[in-house]
């Protein structure tokens, strides 16, 4: 509404809480201006799913263009590249959802697990609660502290299930916990599934290499590789651990990703990439530096 704003953008990116662009979005997307949005308006195309996620943040009102939601592309790239390039409207992936699915989705495809009983057990920097002064999230109040929260409803589960289900052909449900670690930025997810019966490592490690082979921003390790949020650091790269645990039987996969790239702008990027039919890679190959 600002009349010194142009309004001959190609793009234009929301980076704005739950409900703003949903409020926004169509005066650009009549323009035939491409809209990038990072909050959850458009990760779903389904109103009833979009409100089960809206009342776990606190927001009871209905979507207010209901009718966009079904233009809209979910923003991960590596699942759904084809149709982002189509899009004009692109909901940006939740930075939980984006470790998670991306440590999933080559068990799901090709039935490495028993999909009911997947646990994934998430760690993040303070970082990813935004920058509003919070006593909760003050970084002198985390220093030396960490404690689980949202403990069995955290509003990316939507997302993660939904997804994961798309790339099984079955319902999916997941058991999710995230917790605050004394990071900055980082997000480092521990998954846990029980293999089905005769998998094994050689078995894992083909799928994903396989899963990933064209991707540029996906790296598959075994186990012996040691990741450390570091690695991922100012990234728009996601590292994967492959482990078994032989005693029980169970899938564990290490998922790293910087929260505030992979997780966040970076797959703006990508995907803004895609849309308009550049090198995926382009404005990606850099450390992103602040915070």
């Amino acid at each position: 509404d600002d009349p010194n704003c142009p309004d001959d953008f190609d793009v234009v990116f929301f980076s704005t809480p739950d409900g703003v662009g949903q409020q926004g979005a169509s005066k650009w997307l009549q323009k035939n201006v491409k809209v990038i949005d990072y909050s959850g308006d458009f990760r779903f195309d389904d109103p009833e799913v979009y409100q089960g996620y809206a009342e776990r943040i606190g927001r009871n009102t209905p979507h207010a263009s209901p009718e966009l939601l079904n233009d809209s592309v979910y923003g991960l790239a590596e699942l759904h590249r084809e149709e982002i390039a189509r899009s004009n409207l692109v909901g940006n992936p939740g930075c939980f959802a984006v470790s998670c699915i991306l440590g999933l989705s080559p068990a799901m495809k090709y039935e490495l697990i028993d999909p009911g009983t997947i646990i994934c057990d998430a760690k993040t920097g303070v970082s990813g609660a935004g920058k509003n002064p919070n006593a909760t999230f003050h970084y002198p109040a985390r220093y030396d502290a960490m404690n689980a929260y949202r403990i069995s409803d955290h509003q990316h589960v939507y997302e993660i299930e939904r997804e994961l289900s798309l790339v099984a052909g079955e319902k999916v449900r997941i058991t999710f916990t995230p917790h605050v670690v004394p990071l900055c930025r980082g997000i480092l997810t521990t998954i846990y599934a029980q293999l089905r019966k005769g998998r094994t490592l050689a078995d894992v490690e083909k799928a994903y290499g396989s899963f990933y082979e064209d991707e540029k921003f996906v790296r598959v390790f075994g186990p012996a590789k040691v990741q450390l949020s570091t690695h991922v650091r100012g990234s728009n790269f996601c590292n994967l651990s492959l482990n078994i645990d032989e005693r029980t039987g169970k899938l564990i996969v290490v998922s790293l990703i910087d929260n505030l790239v992979k997780g966040q702008a970076g797959s703006a990027v990508q995907n803004m990439n895609i849309m308009f039919g550049l090198n995926e890679t382009e404005g990606l190959l850099h450390p992103g530096i602040y915070p």
